[in-house]
């Protein structure tokens, strides 16, 4: 079962992502990134984090230790937004807590450039995301880390970041557990991911016993919701029914057209102008989200 600590001090809010977790440090010395109950993503998000993070973990991928953090909205009185303060109130009690990656760096385009990955690691990767439905590891939100382990080992590879996995507990009973998902975009589609290696080796080690012994580590409180007239364990036995069912179909959904480098620049450069062709005179202006640069149709360039 996942350790439990409780929040001694609160460090600092992290914005870069839409629930806004906070960095504590808790009462058994250690620094946790904190995603709090209360945030907009709810339960459901902590529910995905700790069953990809968790089964992530049995098949042998770098992911941080998570933890259940109690959590006082005291702790972190002292915070100046208004909005994280009420975060923190809608918070208190058990919430989930990750392991803090000290000195590690988010895998971008940039850093990608310069980082080898072995294609039967990134087909472990891209196959645990194909069978968790994680739809968001791709090239521009990759939600990997590299982190050199104490500063002496060599860089390596670490997995963050799965509330938007497991897509089908939004809508259970109306997704087939053998539908295929589009990875083209993944993250680690440049490195050619041997996703057939990865499922040879994977599928037979996510038995019933394992996705079991797995859910059972999430709070009954978090299942509330999709309990119904039922019971957590009911939910539970559904998460790994389901889990099961995709490990079975694997052939039916198993990710293998990843376009090139070139390839995929290409269908990003086709996107873009399609969008500025349809976007108001005002917008043509504007550089889009992604901080690249506004193009008039007649080549001219604006950095904004």
């Amino acid at each position: 079962m996942l350790r439990e600590v409780t929040a001694t001090r609160y460090i600092e809010p992290l914005r870069s992502g839409g629930s806004v977790p906070g960095v504590v440090e808790a009462d058994d010395l250690g620094t946790y990134v904190v995603k709090f109950t209360g945030s907009a993503q709810g339960h459901k998000a902590l529910v995905a984090e700790v069953i990809v993070g968790e089964l992530a973990r049995a098949l042998g991928l770098r992911f941080p230790e998570l933890v259940l953090v109690h959590f006082d909205p005291a702790v972190a009185a002292g915070e100046p937004h208004h909005e994280v303060r009420g975060l923190h109130t809608a918070s208190a009690g058990v919430n989930l807590g990750m392991d803090y990656l000290p000195g590690a760096r988010d895998v971008t385009p940039e850093v990608a450039e310069d980082f080898p990955v072995d294609p039967l690691e990134a087909g472990r990767i891209v196959w645990l995301d194909a069978l968790t439905v994680n739809v968001d590891r791709t090239i521009h939100s990759s939600n990997l880390m590299v982190w050199p382990t104490l500063g002496i080992a060599p860089p390596r590879l670490w997995l963050i970041d799965h509330g938007a996995a497991l897509v089908f507990h939004h809508r259970w009973g109306t997704t087939d557990p053998g539908k295929r998902y589009d990875f083209r975009q993944h993250a680690l589609g440049r490195y050619g991911p041997d996703v057939r290696a990865a499922d040879a080796e994977l599928a037979p080690r996510v038995t019933r016993a394992l996705l079991r012994g797995i859910v059972a580590e999430v709070p009954d409180a978090w299942l509330a919701e999709d309990a119904g007239s039922g019971t957590p364990d009911d939910v539970r036995d559904a998460y790994a029914d389901y889990l099961l069912a995709r490990v079975r179909l694997s052939p039916q959904w198993l990710p293998t057209d990843f376009p090139s480098p070139a390839e995929l620049a290409a269908e990003q450069a086709a996107r873009a102008a399609k969008t500025r062709r349809g976007r108001p005179d005002w917008l043509k202006q504007v550089p889009d989200l992604h901080g690249r640069p506004a193009v008039e149709h007649d080549g001219t360039v604006h950095l904004g």
